[in-house]
């Protein structure tokens, strides 16, 4: 029998942009968690808004001298945590509902990354980054209940940008899984993003290794940006050793970095049995350097919060105490850059949408 096939109709193994969405995967779905996450959260808030116990932050905090809101108590501060969870919420469903809304994309794009801001630079500090080494050193018993609700709102809104993502995509007919239009982006082709993504990624390793050097210096006996009496006071409580651990693992962690341009972080290096020749998948490379780099970027933000608050007192000459790690957010910023160049340089043809 002789078939006849419409010239105007899709080739077998062509798809189109609606198809693309429907089998992309994460796209789908990830506006309906952000939701369900901040519904969830802007509840507990409602809660605790109304008397509940266990309040976690402001006042309440069990380190209230980090939080943006160290003098304000639940009753205050409750109510306003509410509101903002609970809006934030309403456009995650916006983002996730199918077809176009009609508030303007950039609305709700703005919406997402104010609330990503705001969760980022008040409610979240460097104690998510602290207590991961703890998990390192496997010492469970520093992390507490402000800890976990950082994490749960970090999460939230990390659910929030990714359905921004999402909702950006499918609303201008790129593919929902890579991204990729029909027209393309050079910047985003393997050979552009092989020269930004280096540049990204040796500034990811330098700017870890000057705040290395401090405590490093104070571990050897060289009060390098402190006063002789804080130094004396580390000292007998052993703390620049143990500073010194910590920076000698961000230091490590940032040579790492550069794995993201060198040819070792694409191929398992002989020295690696079992591995040797392999592929690295992109996800190892990737997930990892995101996550700290928004760690690391939210410990700086409330170190630059923190002086602008008055909470250091830098007359004393102890601005190596502090100081440093107010430049963290470049190094986030780099590392997030030099993951994302990575990403454009492997990541090939699209299994969705067959570009690239």
């Amino acid at each position: 029998m002789t078939q006849v096939i419409d010239s105007a109709s899709p080739r077998r193994g062509t798809r189109t942009p609606a198809a693309v969405h429907r089998r992309s995967g994460w796209p789908q779905w990830i506006g309906y968690a952000a939701f369900a996450a901040l519904l969830a959260y802007g509840l507990a808030h409602t809660y605790w808004a109304l008397g509940g116990h266990g309040f976690p932050f402001g006042a309440d905090d069990a380190n209230p001298e980090y939080s943006a809101f160290e003098h304000v108590g639940r009753a205050r501060l409750a109510p306003w945590l509410a509101g903002g969870f609970l809006l934030s919420a309403a456009v995650a469903l916006l983002l996730a509902l199918p077809g176009r809304r009609r508030i303007p994309t950039g609305v709700l794009l703005g919406a997402s990354a104010l609330s990503v801001t705001a969760v980022f630079s008040t409610l979240a500090d460097f104690r998510i980054l602290g207590n991961l080494a703890y998990v390192f050193m496997l010492r469970f018993s520093a992390i507490n209940w402000t800890v976990i609700n950082q994490l749960f709102a970090v999460v939230s809104v990390a659910l929030l940008a990714l359905s921004a993502v999402a909702y950006q995509r499918r609303t201008t007919d790129a593919c929902g899984s890579c991204g990729r239009t029909d027209s393309g982006a050079e910047w985003t082709s393997p050979a552009a993003a092989a020269r930004w993504g280096r540049k990204a990624a040796y500034t990811a390793v330098v700017v870890p290794l000057l705040y290395a050097t401090t405590r490093w210096a104070w571990a050897l006996g060289y009060p390098l940006g402190i006063s002789d009496q804080l130094w004396e006071e580390g000292k007998r409580d052993h703390l620049w050793i143990f500073g010194a651990a910590l920076a000698t693992m961000g230091a490590l962690g940032s040579l790492l970095t550069l794995g993201l341009v060198q040819r070792w972080g694409e191929v398992f290096p002989r020295w690696m049995v079992g591995l040797r020749g392999k592929r690295v998948p992109i996800s190892l490379a990737v997930v990892p350097a995101l996550l700290v780099s928004v760690m690391v970027t939210i410990a700086g933000i409330m170190y630059i919060r923190l002086h602008f608050q008055g909470s250091f007192d830098n007359e004393k000459g102890d601005w190596g105490a502090t100081v440093p790690e107010t430049v963290w957010p470049v190094w986030g910023i780099a590392l997030a850059t030099a993951a994302l160049a990575y990403y454009f340089r492997r990541r090939g043809t699209c299994k969705h949408c067959g570009r690239g």
